[in-house]
C-alpha cells in the first residue's frame, strides 16, 4: 500500500513563519501583494460597472486567499530575521553611529518614529540614545501603534522627530501620489536638520521605466531633503538613503512628471509623484 503523502501547509497560513520559508517564496508574495493592492486602488477609482465590481470582487478575494495584509507582514518579518540578514535598522543605525549621533551632549536621546515597523524592538541594541516609537497600518504587537501614517494629526506631530524611518513603506502604497505625500508628510514632521531614513527594493529606482536615481533626486530636493548617505550595489535587492532635513529647491514641474524615461527592456512601472 504506497505511503500517504503529508498535506504541506500553505505559507500564507502558518501561524508562526518559520526562518524556513525560502526567500523566493516571501518575494514572490510581496510583489504579488503590491500588484493586487494597485489593481485594487485602480479599480475603486474607475467607473462603477458590472466588469468592474466582478473584477473588484476577484482582486480582493485573490488578497484575501493570500493572507492579506497579515501575511504580507509575516513574509516581510521572515525577511527581517538574522539569518536574511537582519532588518533595514542595522543600515541606519551604522549611519547615525558614523555621525557620531549618539554622543549628544545634554540633548536627550534621538526621537525616531519607524513607520511599517513589523516588530517592536528593532532599536533595542541603541535604547540609551534613541527613543523609538514604532508605527504600522495593522499592528502586530501591542508596542506598535496602529496608525495609517498618512493620516497623522499633522499640529501633533509637526516638527517633532528627529528621525523618521521609510523603510520599505513608501513602495507599499498602490498610488504615486500617496507615495509622494509620504514623502511630503516626513518633511513637514521632522525636527529642523532632521533626518529620513529612505528604504526601497532596488528595482523601483533602478529598473522602472518612470523612475531613476536622478528622478528621486531632484524629487527629494523639490521637497526640502539633502541626501547624506546612499547604500546599494549592483545585483542587490535593496537600496538605502539617509536625508536630511532642509529647504525646498525649485526644480521645474515638467522635470517631475511621469513620462517614460527607460524603454529598453522589461520594466516595472514604479513612480513616486508629488500631489
Amino acid at each position: 500500500m504506497p505511503k500517504a503523502r503529508k498535506k504541506k501547509t500553505p505559507i500564507t497560513t502558518s501561524e508562526n513563519p518559520a526562518s524556513s520559508s525560502n526567500p523566493q517564496s516571501s518575494r514572490t508574495l510581496i510583489r504579488r501583494f503590491h500588484v493586487l493592492l494597485k489593481q485594487q486602488q485602480q479599480l475603486k477609482h474607475a467607473g462603477t460597472n458590472p466588469a468592474n465590481a466582478k473584477a473588484l470582487a476577484d482582486v480582493e478575494h485573490e488578497i484575501e486567499e493570500l493572507g492579506g495584509l497579515p501575511a504580507y507582514q509575516r513574509m516581510s518579518s521572515i525577511g527581517q530575521g538574522n539569518d536574511r540578514g537582519g532588518g533595514s535598522e542595522k543600515v541606519l543605525i551604522t549611519w547615525l553611529q558614523e555621525m557620531r549621533l549618539f554622543k549628544r551632549e545634554g540633548a536627550g536621546r534621538l526621537r525616531l518614529l519607524e513607520v511599517g515597523a513589523l516588530k517592536p524592538d528593532n532599536y533595542a541594541s541603541c535604547a540609551t540614545w534613541i527613543d523609538v516609537t514604532p508605527m504600522d497600518l495593522r499592528s502586530r504587537h501591542p508596542a506598535i501603534l496602529e496608525q495609517d501614517f498618512l493620516l497623522v494629526d499633522v499640529s501633533e506631530h509637526q516638527g517633532k522627530w528627529d528621525i523618521v524611518s521609510l523603510s520599505l513603506v513608501v513602495n507599499f502604497a498602490p498610488e504615486p501620489k500617496d507615495r509622494g505625500r509620504m514623502l511630503l508628510l516626513a518633511h513637514t514632521i521632522l525636527a529642523p536638520d532632521g533626518l529620513l531614513f529612505l528604504a526601497l527594493p532596488l528595482p523601483c529606482v533602478e529598473n522602472s521605466r518612470y523612475f531613476t536615481f536622478e528622478l528621486l533626486g531632484a524629487l527629494m530636493r523639490n521637497i526640502g531633503f539633502c541626501e547624506v548617505r546612499r547604500k546599494w550595489k549592483k545585483g542587490g535587492k535593496m537600496a538605502y538613503w539617509l536625508y536630511r532635513k532642509g529647504e525646498k529647491s525649485d526644480i521645474p514641474a515638467d522635470d517631475l512628471r511621469k513620462k517614460v524615461i527607460c524603454r529598453q527592456g522589461n520594466r516595472n512601472n514604479f513612480v513616486i509623484l508629488l500631489p
